[in-house]
């Protein structure tokens, strides 16, 4: 007897609907799967097989041929278990097919029977709405995020008689409801206050701009004066994800595996921080089947690159694209895929190899070349990307005795917050800008006007420092932060002051 059963895989961020057409007929008993299976895939048949006869049921000792479709996609991943199990279970005629046309089943599954959580239920669940698919079956723990999809019945069974018996009896289960106040996107801001920080009234300045802007942030200081401190709180004012940005970064996290068991939506902004020694692939993403990067996991929050000049020059330079496009594409023989990187890169790290260039308390004992080979680890190209530049000075005795001062990280929030609003505003015509750090080259001239001093300080600054097209209009976006800041429509030139006064590396070099 033939059944078929629906599933989906995942390509990118989205999901393919898949077709498992299970045959059980006569012949050496055996099984058979067809349709580019992995090996994750192909040992489901053993799992499947000690699965059913554990949980009660009768496995048929006859020949079942298992035939994936579409054939030309290549199918991945533990998901496949329970509807290949259900698909055995109908062409045995051990559970009713009539409704087998109305859902989509995903799920791992135990020797015992019980059902595991896997990655991608959220783009899985937006396909299977989109396709006329009435009812999602997973696995309990994969519910909430399943049922954040409206117009989309989902169950959640902890084990396969969970399901046959839904099949059999479709009285028996009922669907998962979800609280109807997870639309309300609350982020928990983290603990780390921008209070706690001592002086660095520059540094914290440039993080209200590059929260207010999303703007690219670097900085620059001896050992011990603050830098991944700073950094660390600028996660704490940016203003709250919406429930549309909610959406995008859950998609990413939950084809990534990070989902399982966190619920239905991510509410916090990504702050993700890879080590030194990561490779290319781990921050842009790829591998046979591609997979999401520490970039595209950090799609609307922040990518901190600590000590950045120890990133290798060649892991450094696959930031650039993805800096300049907002995404990134990875390119397969069988498949191209494309991951949404829209990110803030804040970096830091010291002046020179020992760290106190510069430094008025101890000396430096690099020599100039050693200086310029330090800095050659990172390329003009990519530091034109990197809007602030900001240089981080050790704390004076009596900043380091006293008692933290400054603004605490709602009240700054508060005014980011303000700023952005003002953003979004001047965007309307432009709904796919939310930041001022996301504008092109064509709508500078209609959103940062320059008058005569204001050009002429720009003109200046470009002819002394030797910055490039790129990097002059990095200034404009910058100054356009700036006066939202201020409640300001029209740029000035203290505006336009401000942000050249960001361009440290450039100064330096």
């Amino acid at each position: 007897m033939l059944a078929r059963v629906w599933s989906a895989s995942i390509v990118g961020i989205d999901a393919v609907k898949v077709g498992v057409e299970v045959d059980v007929s006569g012949g050496l008993p055996g099984i058979i799967v067809l349709g580019l299976p992995d090996s994750a895939v192909q040992e489901s048949k053993e799992r499947v097989k000690a699965t059913l006869k554990n949980a009660g049921f009768a496995f048929p000792m006859r020949k079942i041929v298992i035939n994936l479709t579409p054939a030309d996609l290549r199918k991945e991943g533990p998901c496949f278990d329970l509807p290949i199990s259900v698909g055995i279970l109908a062409a045995s005629e051990q559970v009713n097919a009539d409704l087998l046309g109305d859902y989509l089943f995903l799920g791992e599954v135990s020797l015992d029977g019980s059902l595991r959580p896997v990655a991608g239920v959220l783009p899985i669940a937006a396909t299977a709405q989109k396709m006329g698919i009435t009812g999602l079956v997973v696995p309990a723990d994969n519910t909430q995020e399943a049922a954040v999809v409206k117009g989309l019945v989902v169950y959640g069974c902890k084990n396969l008689s969970e399901v046959v018996d839904l099949l059999n009896n479709p009285g028996s289960c009922k669907p998962v409801q979800i609280n109807d106040a997870v639309e309300t996107v609350k982020a928990s801001y983290p603990s780390a206050d921008l209070h706690d920080v001592k002086g660095q009234a520059h540094a914290r300045r440039a993080l209200e701009i590059a929260a207010a802007g999303g703007h690219n942030l670097i900085f620059v200081g001896p050992p011990g004066s603050g830098k991944t401190m700073l950094a660390r709180r600028l996660s704490g004012i940016l203003p709250p994800l919406d429930f549309t940005e909610a959406l995008e970064v859950t998609r990413i996290h939950s084809v990534a595996g990070l989902l399982k068991n966190r619920g239905s939506l991510v509410r916090d902004r990504p702050f993700r921080s890879p080590h030194h020694s990561a490779s290319g692939p781990s921050l842009v993403g790829g591998g046979s089947f591609p997979r999401p990067g520490e970039i595209s996991l950090s799609h609307r929050g922040i990518l901190f690159l600590d000590e950045l000049t120890e990133f290798k020059r060649d892991v450094l330079e696959f930031l650039r694209q993805p800096l300049e496009d907002g995404y990134v594409t990875i390119s397969r023989t069988r498949q191209s895929v494309i991951f949404p990187a829209q990110f803030t890169l804040v970096a830091s790290t010291n002046p020179c190899p020992c760290g106190y260039y510069g430094d008025t308390i101890q000396q430096c004992t690099c020599s100039p070349r050693q200086r310029e080979q330090y800095w050659g680890k990172l390329s003009g190209p990519l530091m034109d990307r990197i809007d602030l530049q900001v240089a981080v000075n050790r704390l004076k005795p009596e900043e380091i005795t006293q008692q933290p001062t400054g603004e605490s990280s709602k009240s700054v929030r508060e005014r980011v917050q303000q700023a952005r609003d003002r953003t979004i505003t001047r965007f309307q015509s432009e709904p796919s800008l939310r930041c001022n750090a996301q504008m092109q080259s064509r709508h500078l001239p209609i959103w940062c006007k320059l008058d005569d001093a204001s050009r002429y300080l720009l003109e200046a600054a470009i002819k002394k420092l030797g910055l490039s097209a790129r990097a002059s209009d990095r200034i404009l976006k910058v100054a356009r932060t700036i006066a939202d800041l201020a409640g300001e429509d029209n740029l000035q030139a203290h505006h336009v002051a401000e942000a050249i006064q960001y361009r440290t590396i450039d100064r330096m070099l």
